[in-house]
């Protein structure tokens, strides 16, 4: 008996600790670096709707650490940070199902989903991946404007990515799984010129503003988010 209860106990044990590890912490060194955590990992605290209104009761979903879209429980809609952010690093872990497309978008125009996005796709197996022009829609493009660079890295599906953005003035950068795959200058005349050939060339004041949201995109598809991460540059 006493052995079953020291098992039992030695198997709790290591439950606990599992399902601790899955809860996003800072080390020190990046406590003193300035990173902070926007999601805590059980909890909806510092996201809304991009229209200001509270987080969806459907369509998302938070389960031991992980931040998922959830469309088989309703259409949630994209989620926006309750702070705003001029100069910043992003680190975000995520995770793709087959065929799944989302995004993170940051610059957006006040109350929209209008904004720079990280794009997040199956190249594979959605057709995105085909559109627009020179592949500047497949995942880790600045959507519809700038593709990767050809060594970029994608992670099978199923297992997780991590996605960077550094945004400092006007120059941004674009990291997957630890390789720069884009950079660019807002307002430069390549970019701009680059917005006058997009789908957002009729769009006023498009990828302008000086502070915005961090936003999180649902597209209908199953896509998890985790270590999500933000410091001021």
């Amino acid at each position: 008996m006493k052995t079953k209860l020291l098992t039992c106990s030695i198997l709790a044990a290591l439950c606990t600790t599992f399902l601790n590890a899955q809860i996003p912490q800072l080390s020190e060194e990046e406590k003193n670096q300035g990173w902070i955590l926007l999601f805590d990992g059980t909890t909806s605290a510092g996201w809304v709707k991009p229209d200001g209104s509270p987080f969806p009761e459907t369509g998302w979903k938070i389960d031991n650490g992980v931040l998922s879209v959830d469309p088989a429980s309703g259409k949630g809609g994209d989620i926006i940070t309750t702070t705003q952010y001029s100069d910043f690093e992003l680190s975000v872990d995520f995770k793709i199902t087959q065929g799944a497309n989302s995004g993170i978008k940051y610059y957006i125009l006040p109350g929209t989903s209008l904004g720079c996005e990280f794009q997040i796709l199956d190249d594979v197996n959605h057709p995105d991946a085909k559109l627009g022009k020179n592949y500047n829609r497949i995942q880790g493009a600045l959507y519809d404007l700038i593709r990767p660079c050809p060594s970029k890295r994608d992670m099978p599906i199923g297992e997780w990515n991590n996605a960077r953005i550094v945004a400092k003035g006007n120059h941004v950068t674009h990291w997957l799984n630890g390789i720069n795959v884009l950079d660019y200058d807002r307002g430069s005349a390549q970019f701009n010129e680059l917005v006058a050939e997009s789908k957002f060339k009729d769009e006023q004041g498009f990828a302008t503003p000086i502070k915005a949201p961090i936003l999180l995109q649902d597209h209908g598809d199953v896509v998890y988010f985790r270590n999500i991460k933000i410091r001021k540059l």
